[in-house]
């Protein structure tokens, strides 16, 4: 008898059929794998697990016993943790009072409990050690990059012994080392007889984790793969039906120019630990490598206006600029597509057109009247260029699956038509479909002679497509590959601090 059991469930959204006919079964120490493209209802089909959405129609049983889930403490009291791909922490908070939040130990008499916050540090110190983190568990959360705030989100689950954990999309922010020692976790658990349902769109990590593989298509399920049947092709070809080659635009060389789009000198700032200098040329994509914590969505950050540099210059086709704030950067034809797209990329109360147009709104305005009808047109031409998946250009943002929401925020810049583009993760928590779709904008924007610096811990991604790889370690450029030194191990051994010389041997 499977420990979790979701028979036929089916939900439907104003508009949208999320969910037909769809049943899932795990065994304890089992790893499911749920795989489908953005929209596909994975993420619907998670909430109905945890609580989050009651199903229009289907059953869940645990045990073989019937069981209503009407609300997320519902859920937990039956042994379900749900890790959200979005991050769902107290960010004034520490790490310890985070994890152990609504269930903290306490000492004293019971008429006058108090906080025990010395075995509270102790027992998140173990956890933080179990998921990798060596990180105070004093230190408040919004210190915290993504990668590890979402490391500290499983530590999280982790601290309530639970039957049947639920990942999504558990390592869409993490580097290759974080990632690795996170499977090797969940492994563990397996073994330990824990049931894990598992989403993510890294079919690699599905390969190797995956004793089971359930794939979603428009809201169906398409079908099951086990053992030796999966295999990528096969997950690509259920999921999207038809074949996706992700780097087929990739080019055989850059555009060559005397002067580099951009060229960073002796840059210092507050999170840098030494001054950085490096160069893009035009129509070139430099790849940003490095662990979480290497500085580099800081670094994408100073360059943006956000935060201010102390010294150094920054040239741009041979002349040097002040970048004072983020309106210099945009008039000099900077774009950034930023990491956490609910926090920094959109405003997710608005509809898709308002989120498109935002950066733009100075085309559409003459004599401070906006044309509202080309404001629709833009909106519905990067609809179509992206493959956006929506009801319409009057939808709200907030509900749209998070892949679809980093083609909005992708639209919103590509729409400014920029000269220097930076992307932080780009991909993170798009499906393969749509994955392969970015990297052809990301090409066309290159052969148009845009330069492009791109942040990604994804090592597949920038090996498959950076024409040349800047690796940071600790808020300093650790070294630099050119395209036919570039690999996943000679990448690792800079982002670990290994001496450039030995990496080129």
């Amino acid at each position: 008898m499977p420990l979790l059991s979701l028979k036929s469930i089916g939900k439907t959204f104003p508009g949208v059929r999320a969910l037909e006919d769809v049943t899932v079964e795990v065994d304890a120490g089992e790893i499911v794998a749920v795989v489908g493209e953005n929209g596909a209802g994975k993420s619907t089909l998670l909430r109905v697990l945890g609580g989050i959405h009651m199903p229009d129609e289907g059953e869940i049983l645990i045990d073989g016993e019937h069981q209503v889930i009407q609300n997320v403490r519902q859920s937990m009291q039956h042994g379900i943790r749900l890790i959200h791909q979005e991050l769902n922490l107290c960010d004034n908070l520490s790490i310890a009072e985070n994890i152990f939040l609504g269930r903290q130990p306490f000492r004293g008499p019971r008429w006058f409990p108090v906080t025990n916050g010395r075995q509270m540090h102790q027992q998140s110190a173990k956890l933080l050690r179990a998921v990798g983190l060596g990180v105070s568990t004093h230190a408040l959360v919004h210190m915290l990059s993504v990668g590890q705030q979402q490391l500290v989100e499983i530590a999280k689950a982790l601290s309530d012994s639970a039957r049947i954990l639920v990942f999504d999309e558990p390592t869409s922010s993490l580097s290759l080392v974080e990632a690795n020692r996170l499977l090797e976790l969940i492994e563990q658990l397996r073994n330990q007889g824990t049931a894990i349902l598992y989403v993510t769109h890294r079919l690699g990590e599905v390969t190797r984790l995956a004793d089971r593989v359930v794939v979603l298509r428009d809201g169906r399920h398409v079908g099951t793969l086990r053992g030796e049947e999966i295999q990528r092709p096969k997950m690509i070809s259920l999921m999207v039906g038809r074949d996706v080659q992700q780097f087929s635009g990739k080019r055989d060389h850059c555009l060559e120019q005397a002067v580099p789009a951009l060229q960073v000198h002796a840059l210092e700032y507050p999170a840098a630990a030494s001054p950085l200098s490096f160069h893009i040329q035009p129509g070139e994509i430099v790849g940003f490598a490095g662990l979480v914590g290497a500085g580099r969505t800081e670094l994408s950050r100073v360059l943006f206006g956000i935060d201010r540099y102390t010294s150094g210059e920054i040239c741009m086709a041979g002349k040097k600029v002040v970048i004072r704030n983020v309106v210099d950067a945009i008039r000099l034809g900077l774009a950034l597509v930023p990491e956490d797209r609910k926090l920094h990329g959109l405003v997710l109360p608005m509809s898709v057109q308002r989120n498109i147009s935002m950066a733009a709104l100075p085309k559409f305005s003459r004599w401070g009247w906006l044309s509202r009808q080309a404001e629709r047109d833009l909106a519905l031409d990067e609809i179509r260029a992206l493959s956006v998946r929506t009801s319409g250009v009057n939808q709200r943002v907030s509900q749209l699956s998070g892949g679809n929401q980093q083609k909005v925020v992708l639209s919103k810049w590509l729409a400014m038509g920029p000269t220097i583009l930076i992307l932080d993760e780009p991909t993170r928590g798009v499906d393969v479909g749509a994955k392969s779709e970015i990297y052809r904008l990301i090409f066309d924007f290159a052969a148009q002679g845009v330069a492009v610096m791109m942040i990604s811990s994804e090592m597949e991604e920038i090996v498959g497509i950076a024409d040349r790889v800047v690796v940071m370690q600790e808020g300093r450029i650790s070294g630099e590959l050119s395209r036919d030194e570039v690999s996943e191990e000679k990448i690792m051994a800079l982002a670990l601090g290994e001496v450039s010389s030995q990496v080129n041997e």
